[in-house]
């Protein structure tokens, strides 16, 4: 790896400098092509006759940094600058700048301005604005690109790659790039999809959604509605959970191992997070036993994905009493003697009782939540 490390930095170089001094054309795209197979990038295609001529925007899933100059091999397209500073960087990386830095709506101004001059090659735009390794789902796309034109082609891009995965979070460009030439080779396959117009009255935001369904489909993957503000919020999460001590490694099952009495050891910062956000979930699912949901609170260090966890059985647990499974918290006297006299004429909801085994549905374990989650906005609000 480190030779082929060492001899492909030289050879990147002309590889580069020959992509700067030739001219776009169809043969400057097969020599560059041709020279990236040596640096361990191969690009294939399957029916390229299903590429729209006429079409002036490409939508593609995003799985690494180079995403954009691979689908530039095969045609001409330019993908514009959203993250980082505009200059020399930018521009060698291949990516088209604007100039512009405001809003959303000027960039969506600007971009139908340029797709408006047909001499200019199509926008490759990757609605997720975020990169992920391209196995379990995809972003919630983003719908300004989908308000450029009333028409965009669908691109699906899968990656390969042995021994090393193709994508790693929070990871930089600077950083694939050298695992890129550090591993034999590196596989993009580019499946070309049926252009995609709009529906009449379709709002940019149901065109999103539908182009995304199509794209998942076709790559056999999820479509999620984790946008990429919450990948940032989850690398953040796990930044901070890095920085945290790590508990020495036991044979031990998390829940078996003994606790040291507080009176030694001390409440740390972290037990009490632990515990606020225990009781969170515990007000959501009062039926779950409080030790549980802490283990697996140690394991997700998040309240969403703990509470989903739990509903769709996967940390199994023995339901506690029907008194704990079936009744909200309640009020204190003064607090429900204010309530009834500020909303008297408001019915206490009627909480039903939970049975002691899930739903087979998962509707129907989405309802319930939604039940428990109305009955305490209603009691926190009186």
């Amino acid at each position: 790896g480190l030779c082929l490390l060492i001899l492909r930095l030289f050879i990147g170089v002309h590889v580069f400098l020959v992509s700067c001094a030739l001219p776009d054309s169809v043969l400057r795209r097969f020599i560059v092509r041709v020279m990236c197979s040596v640096l361990g990038l191969f690009v294939r295609q399957s029916d390229p006759r299903l590429r729209d001529v006429n079409v002036r925007v490409y939508i593609a899933n995003h799985v690494t940094q180079f995403d954009h100059n691979v689908i530039n091999l095969l045609t001409s397209c330019n993908t514009p600058a959203l993250n980082g500073a505009p200059g020399f960087i930018c521009w060698s990386r291949g990516f088209m700048e604007l100039g512009v830095t405001g809003s959303r709506a000027e960039l969506v101004d600007s971009l139908k301005a340029y797709s408006s001059h047909r001499e200019n090659p199509p926008l490759l735009l990757f609605p997720e604005e975020a990169a992920t390794n391209g196995r379990a789902g995809l972003l919630r796309f983003s719908s300004w690109p989908f308000s450029i034109l009333d028409v965009v082609q669908p691109v699906a891009l899968q990656v390969q790659r042995p021994l090393i995965t193709v994508s790693v979070a929070d990871s930089s460009w600077i950083t694939e790039l050298i695992w890129t030439f550090f591993v034999p080779f590196t596989v993009y396959q580019v499946r070309w999809m049926p252009s995609v117009p709009r529906r009449a009255e379709e709002l940019s935001e149901d065109f999103a959604l539908r182009v995304q369904e199509l794209l998942a489909m076709e790559l056999g993957v999820v479509s999620t509605r984790l946008t990429a503000a919450d990948k940032t919020e989850h690398m953040k999460r796990l930044r901070h959970t890095s920085l945290l001590p790590f508990a020495p490694a036991s044979s031990q099952p998390l829940a078996a191992r003994p606790r040291m009495p507080s009176s030694l050891t001390g409440v740390s910062p972290e037990d009490v997070r632990v515990t606020a956000m225990a009781q969170r979930v515990k007000e959501v699912l009062p039926h779950v036993p409080l030790e549980v949901i802490r283990v697996d609170l140690a394991q997700t260090n998040c309240v969403d994905t703990t509470i989903a966890n739990l509903l769709e059985g996967r940390v199994p647990f023995f339901p506690e009493s029907e008194e704990a499974a079936t009744d909200l918290p309640a009020p204190s006297t003064s607090q429900a003697a204010a309530a009834s006299g500020i909303q008297g004429s408001i019915a206490v909801p009627s909480s039903k009782p939970a049975t002691k085994q899930f739903a087979k549905s998962p509707m129907e374990r989405h309802l319930s939540l939604q039940e428990r989650k109305r009955a305490l906005y209603d009691y926190a609000r009186r």
